[in-house]
């Protein structure tokens, strides 16, 4: 059986919003709502944090081993063999990776790319390369760890390539089978940011959060979501600049 393991992309040094990964939502640190997330995913076997080595970054190794899950810590610029080392540390047969601003992922998305991944023969799949779902529902990207590793031994001095994991495979299309997905039509919200990069973002996360989490506890998803956009597109609109904004 093939080991389906996640890495969650994180580091306490983001321009943006520095330390944003563990803000506080409803209680506890944004990485916090994020774990309790993914542990729902039904094919994720084991989960690992890539963080640096950057002494910023100790306050997340201390929070893996709180947490009792893997911590791998490598090179801050070099994020493909940082996520290349860490699932050669959990021996990975699947790398299933996404990053520490997406408090409010949606496990059924992730199990439902993987259901793609598993029955199509691909060699990626990948949730919000396309824009269709709201963004930060559910960013993640599926590669065999056999193929970073291929384009992470042939590329050493190639910055976008090392910055980027899954750049090779778009400019290699003819070599790989690629699947974007794309959300279902009632699930269609793009313009709306879910995602944690600027403090407004962070205010959107935490009305959000204020809103559905009495009604439907701490799990809500991406129909919980929609009902909300649907009811109260305003929450949405303060943070709806952040778009313009610079991603780095």
């Amino acid at each position: 059986m093939k080991k389906i393991n996640l890495s969650i992309e994180a580091r306490m040094t983001s321009t943006r919003l520095p330390g944003k990964v563990l803000m506080d939502i409803g209680g506890k640190p944004a990485l916090d709502r994020m774990l309790e997330r993914i542990k729902e995913s039904k094919y994720i076997q084991e989960i690992t944090l890539a963080t640096t080595t950057n002494k910023a970054d100790d306050i997340l190794a201390k929070w893996s081993k709180s947490k009792k899950i893997n911590c791998f810590r490598g090179s801050e610029d070099d994020v493909l063999q940082r996520i290349v080392d860490a699932h050669k540390a959990l021996d990975s047969d699947i790398v299933v990776e996404t990053t520490g601003d997406c408090p409010l992922l949606d496990p059924e998305i992730i199990d439902y790319a993987l259901d793609i991944y598993m029955n199509n023969d691909a060699d990626i799949v990948s949730v919000g390369r396309i824009s269709s779902y709201p963004l930060g529902i559910c960013e993640v990207m599926i590669f065999k760890l056999s193929d970073l590793d291929y384009v992470a031994k042939n590329f050493p001095n190639d910055p976008p390539l090392r910055e980027h994991p899954c750049l090779y495979f778009y400019e290699n299309k003819k070599k790989y089978k690629i699947i974007d997905l794309v959300a279902p039509i009632k699930h269609q919200n793009p313009n709306c940011r879910i995602t944690l990069d600027y403090k407004e973002d962070l205010d959107v996360i935490r009305k959000i959060w204020n809103k559905l989490q009495p009604k439907y506890g701490n799990l809500f998803g991406i129909n919980e979501i929609t009902e909300l956009i649907k009811s109260s597109p305003n929450i949405f609109k303060e943070n709806a600049k952040c778009f313009d904004k610079p991603m780095r």
